[in-house]
């Protein structure tokens, strides 16, 4: 029996890094920034929302990076890139507009935006969770008379710590999507008026339709079973949910083994997964 048609499957991975050059960078957090990137060729990367590459650099070698740029905007790609280690922490020193990178891929599944066409879409981010998460509200966006009602729901640890608050603030703003978003605290330093509390304070209120809503979640691991709960108290069933699962992708291509859950590979029966896929897997949520 064939695997259902729960996302969409990446092309066959590339071995080889493609030249592509730094277009712009800019600061998102103190610790977080925006790389946006072209191709040397001038040929679009062929992503779509959901998908990771995996950046390189000369003596600092690779790291996979969600992309957080849908292709519907141009023949770019939009990295955020939290500064983690080696490479991440190089990028963040001396890439500057003009400077090259390696990119290998896109790789991994995508989210299933024909399965998700015709019906409300609710998108539920948490943290660095944004980055490919604003790949699908852009694809949202520029594609809106395919959808019914679009909300975004995002939460981050302080009001400094939201990513692509520009873009937070448009939503905000637009007639065409429900945003809404929450900080675990708010500091006395910084300026905040809005929700406090964990991003499942802003569920209950929240008017879905079971029948015709599809969730997708991505974050930090600890907040999915509290979501799900919170999805499953609003009568969506698993096969409605949709996850990206972090995992540690080192190679890209199913060959080192790190992103392995039970019989699965993340880089490439991932990271977008249906939750009823996974669910009963050890270690998946």
């Amino acid at each position: 029996m064939g695997r259902p048609p729960t996302r969409q499957q990446a092309p066959a991975p590339l071995y080889r890094p493609v030249p592509c050059t730094v277009q712009s960078v800019a600061d998102l957090t103190p610790t977080e920034k925006l790389f946006r990137l072209v191709r040397e060729d001038g040929r679009p990367f062929g992503h779509r929302p959901g998908q990771f590459v995996q950046v390189s650099m000369l003596g600092a070698g690779e790291a996979p990076i969600s992309v957080s740029s849908s292709p519907t905007r141009g023949p770019y790609l939009d990295l955020g890139v939290r500064r983690a280690g080696e490479l991440t922490g190089l990028m963040h020193e001396v890439l500057a507009p003009g400077a090259e990178v390696g990119i290998r891929g896109p790789f991994g599944t995508s989210f299933d935006t024909d399965a998700m066409r015709g019906g409300d879409v609710l998108l539920i981010a948490g943290g660095c969770g944004l980055a490919p998460m604003r790949a699908l509200i852009q694809y949202c966006e520029d594609r809106r008379d395919e959808f019914g009602n679009v909300t975004v729901l995002y939460g981050a640890r302080t009001p400094e710590d939201r990513l692509y608050k520009d873009d937070l603030a448009e939503w905000s703003r637009s007639p065409h999507l429900d945003c809404r978003c929450t900080v675990d605290e708010a500091p006395p330093d910084q300026q905040w008026d809005g929700n406090v509390g964990v991003i499942t304070t802003l569920m209950p209120p929240l008017e879905v339709d079971p029948q015709r809503t599809t969730a997708v979640i991505v974050g930090p691991p600890v907040m999915y079973r509290f979501v799900i709960s919170e999805l499953e108290a609003k009568r969506l069933r698993h096969d409605q949910v949709i996850v990206s699962l972090e995992r540690h992708m080192k190679c890209g291509v199913g060959k080192c083994g790190h992103c392995t859950i039970e019989h699965l590979y993340c880089c490439l029966d991932g990271p977008v997964f249906r939750l009823d896929e996974i669910i009963h897997l050890k270690g998946a949520i």
